[in-house]
């Protein structure tokens, strides 16, 4: 089966193009949303969080995830110790995931797609870019984030230049309507 490495920089509108290949029929896996559910049910993941972050990093037996986040966001090695705890955890739950699908391709969806490496391990990769004043005011609407807190969080991540010199497929997100036209048709050539 067939992979499609779906990413975006934070705010692009990645969930929203996920969402139009889950209406196609297309299985989605969202890598972000599996980590944290194995953050919580993962015994091995939530033992190497708290050794690397402390007994403080989970309360209650649940991620303290702005204490964590305040932990990785100021400190790129600290952040590349937590992706290497997660992100090989994530990367088995694909695998068994993606045998129980029935479909011409799946979707792996990660925002860390090219950063991480993960896009070797796909048939072809998606990037969805949006201009960032609109990702912007996306993130400070959904995250009720400061600039200051995005601009970090955009920090970590590669520039749309960079991503685009190992995408297949690219996405411009502006509108609804030509985004949704945009994955018809990319659907119709994957198929």
């Amino acid at each position: 089966m067939k992979v499609v490495g779906l990413t975006g920089g934070i705010g692009s509108g990645k969930t929203t193009v996920a969402g139009f290949f889950k209406e196609l029929g297309i299985p989605v896996f969202i890598a972000d949303d599996e980590a944290k559910l194995l953050m919580v049910s993962n015994s091995e993941v939530k033992s190497a969080v708290q050794a690397l972050f402390g007994e403080l990093s989970y309360i209650n037996g649940l991620p303290e995830r702005k204490y964590i986040a305040s932990k990785v966001f100021g400190d790129r090695g600290k952040l590349e110790q937590l992706n290497a705890i997660i992100h090989p955890a994530v990367a088995r739950h694909f695998e068994s995931w993606k045998e129980e699908q029935v479909a011409p391709y799946v979707i792996y969806e990660a925002a860390i797609l090219f950063e991480s490496g993960g896009y070797k391990k796909c048939d072809f990769n998606l990037l969805v870019t949006a201009p960032l004043d609109r990702r912007i005011e996306r993130l400070k609407k959904r995250d009720k984030s400061t600039l200051e807190e995005i601009e970090a969080r955009m920090n970590n991540q590669w520039s749309d230049e960079e991503k685009a010199k190992l995408a297949d497929f690219i996405i411009e997100n502006k509108e609804l309507s030509s985004t949704r036209k945009a994955v018809h048709e990319l659907h119709e050539t994957l198929v």
